[in-house]
């Protein structure tokens, strides 16, 4: 599983240097990676149909018992084929979408590392990993999304994208770190054998809705959908890439996955139950209001993804069982009509469905592709689409909270759905004929591969739903239980009350196509609410941040250093300095055991700083900062650190040497500051100064490990054969470090030696220059 994961970055690297070699065909090429990986994953079908499971580990930090783990079950097994079948589709679906388009190489980069960052978040059995794989997505999505970077609404809506789901990631980062702790691992699958006692803890609310965060804004979940219908300004086979299998699936998936431990509380269910209904509806209201075809299958997505977290928040074995048919069939039918979307567009030149009309006489194959797709998106028999819809009104009928609530939003975004249904397969194919951009016809055959497969398996799955429920269904739904569950699914269940709420809803939504003019303009009067509504506020908390941060800008980075030096000074004592004050309290032990010759050379030392510090004489600063490297000097021998004395010496000797020639060099000083603003300056440096004087006076009286000077005491002369342990330190324990410091200082005073030997300015001419003139 981790060649699975890495083969897509390994692939992406090398699609620049292989593009120009394989042409226009190289598409072809790179989906067979997806495809291979298709049918890799496929062999696990019947071992995981039986129950099985799969987990393989590798060492990742050690230090922090961390290692890199891979799990697959029902759930990961349904996702990874959905992601790496789709992906080989869509793939070759772009070698004819994009072709002649420079920019394609970047696209077929960025969509591998897509596939893969999504395989590893859903194959992930480590929540640290999960989470690198989950920003993963939401970095390569970015960049897919801006993918036409010179279109300013491309640009903002990747931002928009990121910034949402980035923002939810960071709380999904916090959320995990409780959740490791609650549960005292980060792997996945030791957290779901404890949901009792992580339910039972009393960070359980706190990590819950964390998580809830993260999952909700990934998944487009109310108040955060407006991204992803904006989303669209990403190429077609992105968007049926995004929709169909992998980003916005992401939350979903990990609800799935957190439910054994997390879910069956009132909190999950409420809230996954609200959050998720609001959204179906949403999402449904908003389809049948647009007309463009891509932002009625993005609204629509919308919808599917508010069930599906409603499903996982119900919690029982129907749900659960729901929530995989759903799943699987809105996979199948939202990447087929996207596929198809994109063939309109690419033939007819338009994506409004007020400009086409009539087009199935010059595009059959793709009208009869996109009538059995959204046949299966508004749930009509015998379509997959149909036994999913039918699985969740019976789930929302027994769920163990707001039954009724969750009911009447399912009949009607049932209706709903059915109206934005039509508007995409009646109303671009059927009625008078429309003048379209562009003369249309049947799209090529690589274009119409992807959406053939994926509506032929609607149907196949739809006849015949116990290829699909015996084995991946049953195994997603006990997945989600955390123990076996058996899904019996089949395209007729009798009369009852799902199949009449069922009835009702499609009745309704051929009433409301009928009138899908005079609705839309009933529902455009209520666009004065967007300015309102979430996006509007996320543009409002967008234009509040650029002023923040002008502001910030203009008093922090206004061009002074000393303002920065200033800042970080005062943010490192306010810091250190509360700390220090609030939470340590030993004194100095053992006092301050100074000497008079001592005061004597620190007073010398203070003296010579403070006159460098006001002197407006050029070589009176410069000798007073050599004697405070003098009066260091002294401090060395005065502690018995002749060697260091040297180095000190020798070094101020050139650092004022070089001083003198630079400065001498330089302009007269001149004044930029009041002296009230040097007062200020000297009181912050004063600070700095006796914080880290008495944090050197707190340090040194303390030790937590053994001190070496005993072994170097004991092993000087019988190792090195030397008296003088300073040296041998220096000689032999570490030479390379002195190695070192004898270049620095031989460097410095070759630098010293040439710039006195050099015998004028840089104007100065030799005999040699004016001869080789």
């Amino acid at each position: 599983m981790l060649a699975a994961v890495l083969s897509g970055f390994c692939l992406a690297a090398l699609v620049p240097w292989l593009q120009p070699r394989l042409g226009a065909r190289a598409g072809w090429l790179f989906a067979l990676l997806p495809a291979g990986l298709t049918a890799y994953f496929a062999t696990f079908l019947p071992a995981v149909a039986a129950g099985e499971t799969f987990r393989v580990s590798y060492p990742w930090v050690p230090g922090l018992d961390l290692e890199l783990a891979f799990y697959l079950d029902g759930l990961a097994l349904l996702f990874a084929l959905l992601i790496s079948g789709i992906g080989a589709l869509v793939t070759l679906y772009a070698s004819d979408y994009l072709a002649g388009d420079a920019r394609q190489p970047r696209f077929y980069v960025l969509i591998l590392a897509f596939m893969a960052s999504m395989l590893g978040l859903v194959l992930s059995d480590n929540l640290i990993a999960l989470f690198i794989f989950w920003e993963l997505t939401s970095i390569t999505s970015y960049l897919l999304i801006g993918y036409d970077h010179e279109a300013a609404f491309a640009r903002r809506a990747a931002l928009q994208g990121l910034v949402v789901t980035v923002g939810g990631g960071l709380a999904l980062l916090a959320g995990f770190l409780l959740l490791g702790t609650v549960g005292g691992s980060y792997t996945l699958t030791e957290l779901l054998q404890h949901g009792e006692a992580i339910r039972a803890h009393d960070y359980y609310l706190p990590l819950l809705l964390l998580v809830l965060a993260g999952a909700f804004t990934k998944s487009a979940q109310v108040p955060f959908h407006f991204w992803l219908p904006n989303a669209m300004a990403a190429p077609t086979p992105v968007s049926a890439y995004l929709h169909s299998a992998t980003m916005v699936k992401a939350g979903v998936y990990l609800l799935a996955r957190l439910h054994p431990a997390l879910g069956g509380t009132e909190a999950w269910i409420l809230l996954c139950s609200l959050f998720g209904g609001v959204t179906m509806l949403t999402g449904a209201y908003l389809a049948v209001r647009s007309t463009g075809i891509k932002w009625v299958l993005a609204y629509s997505t919308v919808m599917a993804l508010g069930t599906l977290t409603m499903l996982a928040g119900i919690g029982t074995e129907k749900a659960m069982i729901a929530f995989g048919a759903f799943l699987l069939g809105h996979s199948l039918y939202k990447g087929a009509l996207f596929l198809v979307a994109g063939a309109l567009d690419h033939e007819a030149g338009t994506k409004d469905i007020l400009e086409m009309g009539g087009l199935r006489r010059a595009m059959p194959i793709t009208a009869v592709l996109a009538a059995v797709s959204a046949l299966s998106l508004a749930g009509l028999p015998p379509l997959f689409g149909f036994i999913g819809k039918e699985l969740m009104l019976g789930a929302v009928l027994n769920a163990p909270f707001l039954a009724p609530l969750l009911t009447a939003m399912a009949v009607a975004t049932g209706a709903l759905v059915v109206a934005a249904a039509g508007a995409v397969a009646v109303r671009p194919f059927f009625g008078p004929p429309a003048r379209t951009p562009k003369t249309p016809h049947e799209a090529p055959w690589g274009m119409l591969a992807g959406p053939a497969l994926l509506s032929a398996l609607s149907l196949l799955f739809g006849l015949a739903p116990g290829l699909p429920g015996e084995g991946l269904i049953s195994a997603t739904a006990a997945s989600l239980a955390g123990e076996p569950v058996h899904a019996h699914l089949a395209l007729w269940h009798g009369l009852n009350l799902p199949l009449a709420l069922s009835a009702l809803a499609v009745a309704a939504g051929v009433l409301l196509y009928s009138q899908w003019g005079r609705v839309r303009g009933a529902m455009n009067r209520l666009e004065a609410l967007d300015a309102r509504g979430p996006e509007a506020g996320y543009e409002r908390l967008m234009a509040a941040t650029t002023r923040l941060a002008e502001r910030l800008t203009r008093i922090l980075q206004n061009g002074y250093l000393r303002s920065y030096i200033t800042t970080t000074v005062l943010t490192l004592v306010g810091l250190v300095g509360y700390t220090l004050l609030t939470r340590y309290e030993g004194g100095f032990a053992g006092g301050l055991d100074v000497r008079f010759y001592e005061w004597v050379i620190a007073g010398l030392l203070v003296a010579a700083a403070l006159f460098a510090c006001s002197t407006r004489s050029r070589l009176g600063a410069v000798a007073s900062v050599g004697v405070v490297g003098f009066a260091v000097a002294l401090f060395f021998i005065l502690f018995s650190a002749p060697d260091l004395s040297i180095t000190q010496i020798l070094v101020e000797t050139l650092t004022v040497i070089l001083l003198v020639l630079v400065l001498f060099k330089l302009p007269d000083f001149m004044s930029f500051s009041t002296p009230r603003q040097r007062l200020r300056d000297g009181a912050v440096a004063g600070l700095l100064g006796v914080l880290v004087t008495a944090l050197l006076l707190i340090a040194v009286h303390y030790q937590f490990a053994e001190p070496i000077s005993a072994y170097h005491l004991a092993k000087s002369v019988p190792l090195a054969h030397g008296h003088n342990v300073v040296n041998v330190i220096i000689v032999d324990y570490r030479a390379l470090d002195t190695l070192g410091e004898i270049f620095v200082v031989a460097l410095a005073a070759i630098g010293v030696y040439a710039m006195i030997k050099y015998p004028g300015g840089p104007g100065h001419r030799t005999d040699e220059d004016e001869s080789a003139v």
